[in-house]
C-alpha cells in the first residue's frame, strides 16, 4: 500500500483510507445496504461486521480511518479495535458538527442534527478524544458551509486554535454544489497568526468533479487532501446506475479486468492533488474490490461529470435504507 504525509508535517497513512460512514450506523444512503447487511441490524451485528472489515484493511496495509460523531457508533466500534489489536500506526481522522439521533432504528424520521457552535465542539471533542485518545490526529467541521457561520465564528476559531497549538491537526470537511468557496473561504482563515486548518476532505468522483481546482490550491498551500464518496455513494460500483456493465464506467473496467469501483478509485488516486481516497467499504468483498485500485492504471474515459446541481440534487433524493 502507498503511504502519504498527511498534509505537510503531518502523520505518515496510507493513500487508501477506511471511511466508517457506511459500517457505523444502522441506516445511510449507499446502494444496496439490504443486501450487505441483512435483516439483521442490530449494534452487536454492525460492530462484528466493522471489526471483521477493519481487520481485512489492516492487513492490507491501510492505516487512515475516518470517522464522525454522527456516523452511529463507528467512533466507539473503531475505538473497541484499537483496543483489541493494539497497533501503533494506525491515525484516526473524526468530525464534529453533526449529532446521530437515529437511536439505532433504520426507520428514523431524522439521523443527525447538524449544529455548528462552539457547544457543540466542545462537547463533540471530549466525546471523540475520550473514545479514540492519542489515534485522533486530525478533527474536522463536518460538511462545513458559508450559510452554518462556523468560518467566522471568531470565539469558535479561538478554541479550535488551542486545540491546533496542542497538536491537532484541524480540517473541513464539505458537500454540495459551492464546496470550492468553502475551501477557498476555509484556506484564509488564520489564528494566532497561523492557518487555522491544515486538512480537507471533500466529494471529488467522476460525476462531481467541479471541486477540484480548489482542492489543488489547498494541496498547494500543504493542506492534507481527503477524497469521499470516490465511488459516489454506490452509482460508481458494478450495481450503481454509472457503472453497471453496458456503461461506458463498467466496460473500461471489464477491459480492464476489475470492477468500476476500482477504477472510480484509481481516477481518484491518480489525481496530483489527493493526499488520501476513502473506501466506503461495507463488507470484506467490497474492500478487497476497491483496493484493487492501488496501483492500478486508469483506463481512458469519457467525460462522465453531471453539472454540481444535479449531482447534488440526485444525492439529497437518495434515501437512507
Amino acid at each position: 500500500m502507498q503511504t502519504v504525509s498527511l498534509g505537510r508535517g503531518g502523520p505518515s497513512v496510507s493513500r487508501i483510507g477506511l471511511g466508517m460512514a457506511a459500517l457505523g450506523r444502522p441506516a445511510y444512503i449507499t446502494t444496496g445496504r439490504a443486501a450487505d447487511f441483512g435483516e439483521d441490524r442490530s449494534e452487536a451485528a454492525f460492530r462484528r461486521r466493522s471489526w471483521e472489515v477493519l481487520d481485512a484493511a489492516y492487513a492490507a496495509g491501510i492505516r487512515y480511518l475516518d470517522c464522525a460523531r454522527s456516523y452511529g457508533s463507528a467512533e466507539a466500534f473503531v475505538a473497541g479495535w484499537l483496543a483489541r489489536t493494539r497497533p501503533d500506526d494506525v491515525v484516526v481522522g473524526s468530525k464534529w458538527g453533526y449529532t446521530y439521533v437515529g437511536d439505532w432504528d433504520p426507520a428514523a424520521a431524522v439521523h443527525e442534527v447538524k449544529d455548528h457552535s462552539l457547544a457543540t465542539f466542545e462537547r463533540q471533542h471530549a466525546e471523540s478524544s475520550a473514545l479514540l485518545g492519542t489515534h485522533l490526529r486530525l478533527y474536522q467541521v463536518h460538511s462545513a458551509t458559508l450559510e452554518s457561520g462556523v468560518l467566522e465564528n471568531g470565539l469558535l476559531h479561538e478554541a479550535l486554535a488551542r486545540r491546533r497549538d496542542l497538536g491537532l491537526r484541524l480540517g473541513i470537511t464539505t458537500s454540495g454544489p459551492s464546496q470550492a468557496d468553502t475551501i477557498r473561504r476555509a484556506l484564509e482563515i488564520r489564528s494566532g497568526g497561523e492557518p487555522l486548518f491544515g486538512a480537507v476532505q471533500a466529494t471529488w468522483n467522476l460525476l462531481e468533479t467541479s471541486v477540484e481546482p480548489a482542492l489543488a490550491e489547498a494541496a498547494q498551500a500543504g493542506w492534507a487532501v481527503i477524497v469521499k464518496e470516490a465511488v459516489a455513494n454506490g452509482r460508481l460500483t458494478d450495481r450503481g446506475d454509472a457503472g453497471a456493465p453496458g456503461s461506458a464506467l463498467g466496460d473500461a473496467a471489464a477491459a480492464a479486468g476489475t470492477g468500476s469501483d476500482a477504477v472510480a478509485i484509481a481516477a481518484a488516486l491518480a489525481r496530483p492533488w489527493a493526499s488520501v481516497v476513502l473506501s466506503g467499504a461495507a463488507t470484506v468483498d467490497q474492500l478487497e474490490s476497491n483496493l484493487r485500485a492501488d496501483g492500478l492504471p486508469v483506463p481512458s474515459l469519457p467525460d462522465l461529470a453531471e453539472p454540481p446541481v444535479d449531482y447534488w440534487g440526485r444525492r439529497s433524493r437518495r434515501p437512507w435504507l
